[in-house]
């Protein structure tokens, strides 16, 4: 295993790097040692998540036996050989040369990715290198409890109250076990993903959720989803203790999404009717154990300590949060009301909701959850209550010394308060909850909270005391905009080319079909006839040129199944399937797996010419799955997946940005609205061409199906190892040529193995232990 020097710090690598590799682990090294950020862009298959390991491992073991170092020459009285180096540039808790540094200074690092499934593949990474650190993996009960009777509840809001039930009575097996077994050396010293963690828990009888929580003091490297350390309300529960910590998004083209998503919320009248109906069983049991004279905290189904007087102020909370939405009068034609973001507490506190009531109003309803969650017999959804409670908690953050009007302006200046008239498809798809309140039925309006400013989340990481951040996706471009919407620094940034040559990738922009006929994606020009049957007879002469697996992306559903839909009437469909048989991405989770299995079977069939896959930007398939090899030789983009420009939330975030860049503080620079809609469409892109080329010796074809590529404004906005191969063409015959000898090339330079490697399970791609898809950059 070849070791190198980078900056100063030996590093240990399986192989000789690429010179993109070292230049790649140099980035990571600089912003670990001046103690700033970073933005690091590396195409998919240049070894990422290798470099990211080794040379912060590396850095991590030079920092340590640079402490060894200065403790030995300051017992010798050598202290002098360190003087051209503070310690306080070295440590995360020293302030001056003359302040102690012990082993405990040495940073922990956080790797933060957006799936279970990612972190999985970046265990597997690090056991190929030679560093063997002490590791811990967070998960969620969900996916660690190995207790059947918690386990087989229905409702996630159960399993956890009937754990902290089972821990707090130690009537939980493999909870007892804790304590002994966190200290084994066998599962101290293993690099453990979430499955190992719970086959270790089985054969050891001990909890995997409660171990990983034990594991995490003493571990040097800790991996979790990236919405535990976004979201304020994981990271106190998850106990993520940040100061002097080294914090590194993997997979961060969604990173900026997740921060927004993580302090927003959309209060349903369906969520404040199912919280009510929780309340109102409460109450009644509570006057009927009052009529048979008892005191609810004394009887042996309950512990809990609560008076009928906290649970109908409880009551009184909800019903006045409710009326009070309510009574804005929302026009049919209107997108709804947008008032500024402090207005959120002029609405709390006209339900008695306070920086000084909101600590008992939390802890009651929290109390009642754990209560009606333990309930045997038949199963009552807690789920609204225990959303009003987490909303009060993200609210409400601080102190009621900090409650001043400036205070709150300020903190809440990233922020509006919507409310509009709940519409027929969310209440449809509420009422198909079977636990769904009858009364749930009626209009109402939705109370949304939402942040614009994924800075927000990130300045708080910021005040927490972190060293370093380092953002890394093999998909971040354009940075420039990507760094001005995280509202922190980053001194230390990288556009990495790919290893690969340029006889492995071709590129083309195609602004008009065979016909002559212009092709675009924009609104005027979308569902035309003409443009649709031009854009389908371009997919089919593709088809007959591209080898084995091609992906075709659109830039919305309704886009998709409408363009499907008019070549299934006009014969065009049937003209694709009889080349590439057609798979089109689902937009539910339950049969998606179906369908990408059948397509990989289609493209494995040894006789066949592959299939064909349609599929959306920013879907399952553009994020989540891997298209290596044969999986994805061609990939068409079918136009701009532009952001629905009439949707309130986007139509909010370009007046904030706006506003935001009116203004020009000192020091920050804010995207204007019209620069953050482009880059939104650029990023979608990016995702989706990211798909063909997945390692070194991978190769295929990008088709830009849309006349405003090119515009050297949009091109320029494509990832830098893409942009040297675009290729401009002055009609469609001599794309179909080029692309044909292109392969033609290319499979006698790289013939097939005999055996296809196998995907990665679409099953597996998905689950995560943050909601909804994510995948590889």
């Amino acid at each position: 295993m070849p070791s190198l020097k980078i900056k100063g710090v030996t590093v240990d690598f399986p192989f000789t790097p690429y010179p993109c590799q070292t230049d790649y682990m140099s980035k990571v090294i600089e912003c670990l040692q001046n103690k700033v950020n970073g933005v690091l862009e590396s195409p998919t298959g240049t070894g990422k998540t290798l470099c990211l390991l080794c040379a912060t491992l590396a850095w991590r073991q030079y920092f340590k036996d640079t402490i060894s170092a200065r403790k030995i020459a300051e017992k010798m009285g050598g202290a002098e050989l360190f003087s051209d180096r503070p310690l306080s540039s070295w440590g995360t808790s020293a302030t001056d040369g003359d302040s102690p540094m012990y082993y405990t200074d040495v940073p922990k690092i956080i790797y933060a990715s957006r799936t279970h499934s990612q972190l999985t593949q970046v265990i597997g990474e690090l056991r190929n290198t030679s560093y063997r650190p002490k590791v811990c993996v967070l998960g969620s009960r969900e996916q660690l409890c190995i207790n059947q009777e918690v386990m087989k509840q229905e409702s996630n809001h159960v399993k956890v109250h009937m754990c902290r039930a089972k821990v707090s009575t130690r009537s939980c097996l493999f909870y007892n076990n804790v304590e002994e077994k966190s200290t084994d050396k066998e599962i101290i010293n293993s690099i453990l993903d979430v499955e190992d963690l719970v086959k270790a828990g089985n054969k050891q009888r001990v909890c995997p959720y409660y171990l990983s929580r034990s594991l995490k003091q003493q571990a040097e490297i800790i991996f979790m989803p990236y919405n535990y350390l976004l979201d304020p309300k994981s990271r106190r529960a998850h106990n993520i203790e940040l100061q002097g910590a080294v914090v590194i998004f993997d997979e961060a083209h969604n990173v900026e999404k997740m921060c927004e998503e993580s302090t927003s919320f959309d209060l349903t009248p369906y969520d404040l009717t199912s919280a009510l109906q929780a309340v109102d069983k409460l109450l009644h049991e509570q006057v009927g154990d009052a009529g048979k004279e008892e005191d609810l905290s004394e009887t042996s189904s309950s512990a809990l300590k609560l008076d009928i007087t906290s649970v109908a102020k409880i009551k009184q909370i909800i019903m006045d949060l409710e009326m009070n939405i309510n009574t804005f009068e929302i026009p049919p034609s209107s997108q709804g009301i947008t008032k500024p973001g402090s207005f959120i507490y002029e609405l709390f506190q006209k339900a008695q909701v306070t920086f000084d009531t909101k600590t008992s109003v939390a802890e009651t309803i929290d109390q009642i959850t754990g209560y009606l969650s333990s309930q045997p017999g038949i199963f009552l959804n807690t789920s609204g209550l225990q959303k009003l409670g987490d909303i009060i908690q993200l609210v409400f953050v601080g102190e009621a010394a900090e409650a001043s009007g400036v205070h709150l302006e300020k903190r809440t200046r990233q922020f509006k308060v919507h409310i509009h008239a709940d519409t027929s498809s969310s209440r449809k798809k509420q009422n198909a909850d079977v636990w769904a309140p009858a009364s749930s039925k009626k209009q109402g309006n939705v109370l949304s909270y939402w942040c614009f400013s994924p800075g927000f989340s990130m300045q708080e990481l910021v005040q927490q005391g972190v060293r370093s951040i380092i953002l890394t996706s093999g998909t971040l471009s354009p940075l420039s905009s990507f760094t001005a919407e995280m509202q922190i620094p980053f001194p230390v940034s990288l556009e990495n080319p790919h290893v690969i040559q340029r006889d492995q990738i071709f590129v083309s922009v195609i602004d008009k079909g065979p016909d002559g006929t212009i092709l675009s994606s924009a609104f005027d020009r979308r569902f035309l006839p003409a443009n649709m049957a031009s854009l389908g007879n371009t997919v089919v002469n593709l088809s007959r040129v591209v080898p084995d697996g091609l992906l075709v992306f659109f830039p919305s559903y309704p886009v998709m199944d409408k363009t499907l839909e008019f070549w299934r009437g006009n014969g065009l469909a049937g003209r694709i399937e009889n080349i590439k048989p057609m798979f089109v991405e689902p937009r539910g989770k339950a049969t998606f797996t179906e369908v990408i299995d059948g397509y990989y079977e289609r493209v494995n069939e040894p006789n066949g010419r592959g299939g064909s896959f349609f599929a959306v930007c920013r879907g399952k398939a553009s994020e989540g799955l891997d298209f290596a090899n044969s999986y994805g030789r061609g990939v068409v983009i079918t136009g701009l997946p532009f952001p629905p420009r009439m949707d309130p939330r986007v139509t909010l975030k370009m007046q904030y940005l706006d506003e935001m860049s009116r203004k020009r503080e000192a020091g920050v620079k804010y995207l204007s609205g019209q620069e953050w809609y482009r880059q939104q469409a650029s990023r979608a892109v990016n995702q989706a061409i990211g798909r063909v080329i997945r390692h070194r010796e991978d190769y295929g074809a990008i088709f830009l199906c849309d006349q405003r590529f090119k515009g050297t404004d949009v091109r320029a906005q494509l990832p830098s190892w893409v942009r040297p191969h675009v290729k401009l063409y002055d009609s469609f015959g001599c794309v179909v040529r080029d692309a044909a000898q292109f392969f033609r090339v290319a499979q006698k330079l790289r013939p097939p193995s005999e055996k296809k490697p196998a995907p990665l399970p679409a099953s597996s791609s998905l689950c995560g232990g943050a909601s909804g898809s994510g995948g590889g950059g």
